[in-house]
């Protein structure tokens, strides 16, 4: 059986290896020889347009991850006890206070914040367009397991701006979910075991202590 198996094979390979040596004429490869060159470049252009495309999908649809950023000193934690908006412009603060929500199974509001820090500086009309439409999928969309707590009135909004997106459609509901963070989030975040862990183990490092 394994014989008849190995001879069947090798009558194919012949069959396919005399259709390759006799089925082209030299004239038909002189002509293949001089339209290839343009096929190819067509295949290539294709090609590259294909991955531009492909990659610009694949950047907007890229996770936001946790900065590497420095440790935090004991005077930046201090501050962010002052005011919302010292912590969250820093990075540390931001890192620190996403790691809690996430304890609270809330931190898409910090990723859709970041998202939209992220796209409010987009200048490309592509990119704006692809953008928008991946943050609406990731956190407006009533479907998506990420979705943010918005009123009515910012939906309709956003729903009206994405026919035609800007770098500010996510305006007012970026805004909104800042407040959401401030007002809900931020006092539990002061009163936890994490951020008061932070101030005793860096209060305990400095000189000064």
């Amino acid at each position: 059986m394994g014989s008849e198996r190995m001879e069947m094979r090798k009558r194919q390979m012949s069959v396919q290896q005399e259709s390759a040596a006799g089925g082209t004429a030299p004239a038909q490869q002189d002509q293949a020889g001089q339209a290839n060159p343009r096929g190819s470049n067509a295949c290539c252009f294709c090609w590259c347009c294909c991955c531009s495309s492909w990659a610009t999908f694949l950047h907007a649809r890229q996770p936001l991850r946790l900065n590497s950023s420095p440790k935090p000193t004991l005077e930046e934690v201090h501050s962010w006890g002052q005011s919302f908006d010292k912590l969250m412009g820093c990075p540390a603060g931001r890192n620190c206070f996403r790691q809690f929500l996430r304890t609270e199974f809330s931190e898409e509001n910090m990723l859709f914040w970041l998202a939209c820090e992220e796209f409010s500086k987009e200048t490309n009309k592509s990119m704006i367009e692809e953008k928008a439409r991946v943050i609406y999928e990731d956190y407006i969309s009533i479907l998506s397991p990420k979705e943010v707590s918005l009123d009515s009135r910012v939906r309709e909004t956003i729903n009206r701006n994405m026919v035609e997106p800007t770098s500010h459609t996510f305006e007012d509901a970026q805004l909104q979910i800042y407040t959401l963070m401030q007002r809900d989030s931020y006092p539990r975040y002061l009163n936890s075991s994490a951020h008061k862990n932070l101030l005793n183990s860096l209060s305990e490092q400095s000189p000064e202590s």
